[in-house]
């Protein structure tokens, strides 16, 4: 299930960001799994986390040479 990205933030820090910094965050891919935007707004999945300073691996360096 999806949360919208204002309530997700509410759930999951005290007190919430701002749904600015949020969104560069979504842009940053900060938050795993990534956000769905609809329209104007963004949808989080409830299980979604916040990951400051983890890259995952891009799919080209898993390519071996």
């Amino acid at each position: 299930m999806k949360k919208r990205l204002d309530e997700w933030l509410k759930s999951q820090f005290d007190p919430p960001p701002a749904v600015r910094t949020a969104r560069l965050w979504i842009k940053a891919g900060k938050i795993y799994p990534p956000p769905v935007k609809v329209g104007r707004s963004y949808y989080v999945e409830q299980n979604a986390v916040f990951q400051d300073g983890i890259r995952r691996p891009s799919l080209a360096s898993r390519i071996p040479q």
